[in-house]
């Protein structure tokens, strides 16, 4: 047990002030005279804007999600806003919460804040998915939005996700804006409670809207109506997805929904699962048994914000498998550029976006049809920033991130699963219009542009001495990088700090024109990539592993897959 710092210790004295709570001040003080190991972790900093916006434990003090933490967030950027947009007679927001414990309290604290200094609100009437907020702001011409949600962290977090005027979340040079007004804000400052009368609830009427827009995106109507029956087992993990996933499906034509009665009920303790991350698999497990039980051709699970989505599908044997988010991605890239193609709709202005980090294998299936890739960062507001970029210059056919988020229209700025559960479902009928199941089509992709494969590795530091750790670990990785992985030398390093690329073998030195972000990647002789990166929104470091082999035949899958997997395995063993 340590004594907090004298900083730590006044940071926390100011909230024994009138201006919080009782039961806040009952907290604070409690921590202060019991558990100063854990006051030291409510208080050592300010939640900041990462890749995610703001998110922390829900708790007391200045490194948690409470009301006044929310309070100061929303009251800066109340600020923000009126600096930005002077000359509109009225600046409005847009607000929506997923189902997590207190995101029902934070949006209405975010709402009467945004009305005490003046600006008009849109509040979804209950849990909204975050990618319809998104959506709001736009059809609204709202200046921003807000979304309570932790995505797809345990229970006890809850996050704020600050968006600007195009639906996206906020970029440099506005996100860091934002919390310099943020900081400059003393709880005092913020103005709780406006009037009513400039909060406007919104619901069903934009479900309507919305869900009529991801319809119209269908490109195989036929083949949905031939396989209209297609078995579709759908949970929403007790989060938002729970109405509008079955909403858009029945509206494209699709009558056999079968759903996970208890995880249809939104409840911020996700009481069913461990997690409700549709990355672990642990969390479809109750989707993958009634898929079993009733012969499904398809298994779609959202995380409780409903921006990604997690699969499963039959493999070659019959045997029910989780498809990762690279695979997931592949599917849906080669779905829309082919079917696009087929229908006469590439013209050579189109292109897709993936991250740094996501499967290369987007490359080459776009590049074999002459369609540019954009590599963003990692975080889904880079591969809106590049919409922003090209809009009305050039046409999005879709793209998406390895953490199971995809998107395939720019009316939406933010990945988005009720669209993409809509197209995997629809991929799926495609699929078996041809007697062909989606790892079918998945074996074809590899025959035809070889056989990637990734595996994540997630190393956890938690507290104050992890944060501490983790930046050691980068700052030791890009000083003293290594020579081999796993045998094979290195031959090639980007560093996104350095925004350089250095070619080991002829020593020369090029520029990456992208903004600045604590990743390395690393290239070997034998054609691996391995990045890595501190996460933006948990408290870990990621190792991204990426091999390629080439699959002559769909029939060679199992022997390939068995090498990549023992390279894979090497490699873990060697970073972990």
């Amino acid at each position: 047990m340590m004594n907090p710092s004298e900083n730590i210790l006044a940071k926390a004295q100011q909230w024994l002030s009138g201006s919080f709570d009782e039961a806040t001040r009952a907290q604070v003080q409690d921590l202060i005279d019991r558990h100063p190991d854990e006051l030291t972790e409510c208080f050592y900093r300010n939640l900041e804007f990462g890749t995610g916006g703001l998110r922390g434990i829900m708790g007391a003090g200045t490194n948690r999600m409470n009301v006044y933490t929310v309070g100061m967030a929303t009251q800066g950027l109340c600020n923000y806003l009126k600096k930005n947009f002077t000359a509109l007679p009225e600046i409005s927001v847009a607000i929506a919460h997923d189902s997590r414990n207190n995101s029902r309290l934070f949006a209405e604290t975010a709402a009467g804040i945004f009305a005490a200094n003046g600006v008009k609100v849109y509040l979804f009437e209950s849990l909204r998915p975050t990618p319809e907020l998104s959506f709001a702001v736009r059809h609204f011409g709202c200046q921003s939005g807000v979304v309570i949600t932790a995505s797809h962290n345990p229970k006890e977090y809850n996050g704020y996700k600050a968006y600007w005027d195009d639906g996206a979340q906020v970029i440099p040079p506005h996100d860091k804006a934002i919390i310099e007004e943020v900081n400059k804000t003393a709880i005092e400052a913020v103005k709780f409670n406006g009037p009513k009368a400039l909060i406007k609830s919104i619901g069903k009427e934009i479900d309507e809207i919305y869900t009529d827009m991801i319809v119209k995106l269908t490109l195989s109507p036929n083949a949905i109506q031939r396989h209209q029956d297609l078995k579709i087992v759908y949970t929403p993990i007790h989060g938002t997805g729970v109405n509008l996933v079955p909403l858009v499906l029945k509206k494209k034509g699709f009558t056999n929904v079968y759903h996970i009665a208890e995880q249809d009920i939104p409840d911020g303790n996700f009481p069913t699962v461990k997690s409700p991350n549709p990355e672990e698999p642990a969390a479809l497990n109750l989707a993958v048994q009634k898929a079993k039980a009733v012969d499904a051709d398809i298994v779609m699970g959202t995380d409780p914000d409903a921006d990604r989505v997690g699969l499963a599908v039959k493999d070659q044997k019959g045997e029910w498998i989780l498809l990762n988010g690279n695979q997931a991605a592949a599917l849906l890239v080669y779905y829309l550029i082919r079917r696009w193609n087929e229908s006469g709709k590439l013209k050579g202005k189109e292109y897709i976006v993936k991250t740094i980090v996501t499967t290369d294998l987007l490359t080459d299936i776009a590049t074999a049809h002459k369609v540019p890739c954009y590599d963003v960062l990692t975080g889904f507001k880079w591969i809106a920033d590049i919409l922003r970029k090209n809009e009305g210059k050039a046409t999005f056919i879709g793209g998406g991130e390895e953490s199971y988020g995809y998107l395939s229209s720019d009316a939406v700025r933010d990945k988005d699963a009720v669209m993409s559960c809509a197209y995997f479902a629809e991929i799926a009928a495609w699929a078996k219009d041809q007697g062909k199941t989606l790892f079918d089509i998945l074996l074809e992709i590899y025959a035809q542009y070889g056989f990637y494969k990734e595996a994540g590795i997630s190393v956890v530091k938690t507290g104050k001495s992890g944060a501490e750790e983790i930046v050691a670990m980068m700052n030791n990785y890009r000083n003293n990088p290594p020579k081999s992985i796993n045998g094979s030398p290195i031959v090639k390093i980007q560093d996104y700090v350095q925004l350089t690329t250095t070619d080991l073998k002829t020593g020369k030195t090029s520029l990456i024109d992208l903004p600045k972000s604590d990743v390395l990647q690393f290239y070997t002789e034998d054609g691996s990539k391995i990045s890595i990166r501190p996460s933006g929104t948990e408290p870990k470091i990621k190792y991204y592993v990426s091999v390629k082999e080439n699959m002559p035949s769909v029939s060679d899958f199992d022997k390939v897959n068995r090498l990549i997997n023992q390279r894979i395995e090497q490699i873990r063993k060697e970073l972990a």
